[in-house]
């Protein structure tokens, strides 16, 4: 019997681990809670990968990392400006995005940009 994962579903139970423990984790515990079946560097090798991803964040705890989910918004907004990068048209992709956009969204854009605009006056 084939006991290997699907693809992502490593990822995913980490992720999962992560999220129900509402505190750092380091390798170790996220073993620990995902299976100790897996070999520690196989934990270590998916919590960088998310962590270059932009997916967590961490901390020095000792000789090892502690891992966290990163701010959801700031995951987004990282993926979102990855995706602008990777488009030599940035006008045109802003410009289909604001197509794209609610009523409500356009006035929300607007007034952070107000307000971004205020701030850098001062």
């Amino acid at each position: 019997m084939d006991s290997r994962r699907t693809p992502g579903s490593l990822e995913q139970d980490v992720l999962r681990a992560l999220a129900a423990a509402g505190r750092p984790l380091t390798p170790a515990e996220v073993r620990a809670e995902v299976g100790a079946d897996l070999a520690y560097t196989t934990v270590m090798t998916v919590l960088a990968r998310l962590h270059d991803k932009g997916v967590l964040t961490r901390r020095r705890d000792g000789r090892a990392y502690a891992y966290q989910i990163a701010d959801p918004t700031a995951v987004t907004a990282q993926r979102m400006r990855q995706l602008l990068d990777g488009d030599d048209d940035r006008a045109g992709v802003l410009t289909r995005f604001m197509g794209e956009l609610t009523e409500e969204d356009e006035r929300l854009l607007a007034s952070l940009l107000h307000r971004a605009e205020s701030e850098d006056e001062r």
